[in-house]
């Protein structure tokens, strides 16, 4: 036996199914974090806060995806062409919206109004692209519709009804890009999402500078802001991908839910902010069509 032979390492094991269904619920827990921290900033605004996690999200990832991908991953977006820009695009809307819509109204609002992004990807792939809809799905989006209708009637009189409407840019933004990918599938060009959540982290960084500026953030939160871009966004994201490659798209969708279950509880425990009861109740008709829709579509 040679000596190459002998120190050879044996190969990693390939993720198992079991394995990513638990990474998957860690990577939701991570993501649930935004909305707990956030309540811990002292001195940053909206802007400053989106411009930071934004920030700090590039920097991660720019030492991140090198690792996971080489560096042929800066080539790609070189190469990439206009879809690629568009799905960056997308994914810039998200993360702005995303931390705008928190310093504006509550992390349970937020989470309940990103929700419906699968079925409004549905839908947005229905009108589209024609894809025919699953009559579980149309009615799941019939009921998603009824609990979101209920939570935002609710806030008209309470002043928050923006910072939701804001948060409501998320799932349509979700439901372009898929779309946008979608299309450039049929058409034989495939867009790699990892240097698109690059360019969209990078790009949301770009657009909130300006209003960012002057920054009144102190050394507390640019650590909490520094955790976000690392540990809320630029690590779960590229572990959600990993998860995504071994479970289903349903799957995917139903332990993307926890999320919404993590977030509105830390934010409960960890910075005393209690759900209202139109925002339980809506929530539950969101959260019960989309669990519906999942196991049915992981039915034979």
């Amino acid at each position: 036996m040679s000596a190459s032979a002998r120190t050879a390492r044996p190969p990693e094991p390939a993720l198992t199914h079991g394995r990513a269904a638990w990474l998957m619920v860690v990577v939701t827990l991570m993501w649930a974090t935004a909305g707990v921290v956030t309540r811990q900033l002292e001195q940053a605004n909206s802007f400053e806060v989106t411009f930071w996690r934004s920030f700090f999200t590039s920097l991660s990832l720019i030492v991140i995806l090198p690792l996971w991908q080489g560096r042929a991953v800066f080539s790609k977006i070189r190469r990439g062409g206009r879809e690629l820009w568009i799905s960056g695009l997308c994914w810039s809307v998200m993360f702005t919206a995303f931390m705008v819509a928190l310093t504006l109204t509550r992390v349970a609002d937020v989470l309940v109004t990103m929700a419906v992004s699968p079925l409004l990807t549905a839908l947005a792939a229905r009108i589209a692209i024609g894809h025919k809809l699953a009559s579980r799905t149309w009615f799941a989006i019939v009921l998603a519709g009824l609990g979101i209708g209920w939570m935002y009637g609710s806030q008209l009189g309470e002043g928050v009804l923006l910072g939701t409407l804001v948060a409501l840019c998320v799932p349509l933004a979700s439901a372009a890009n898929w779309t946008v990918a979608q299309h450039a599938h049929a058409k034989g060009r495939e867009i790699d999402l990892v240097p698109a959540v690059l360019i969209g982290a990078m790009l949301s960084a770009a657009v909130a500078l300006p209003l960012a500026w002057p920054f009144q953030a102190n050394a507390h939160d640019l650590g909490l802001l520094a955790f976000l871009g690392l540990f809320q966004l630029a690590i779960p994201c590229v572990l959600a991908m990993v998860c995504a490659r071994v479970l289903k798209a349903p799957e995917v969708a139903l332990l993307a839910l926890l999320e919404v279950i993590f977030g509105i509880a830390l934010a409960w425990v960890g910075a005393g902010e209690a759900p209202t009861a139109s925002v339980l109740a809506g929530g539950t008709l969101v959260i019960g069509a989309l669990v519906l829709n999942a196991l049915l579509g992981l039915r034979p």
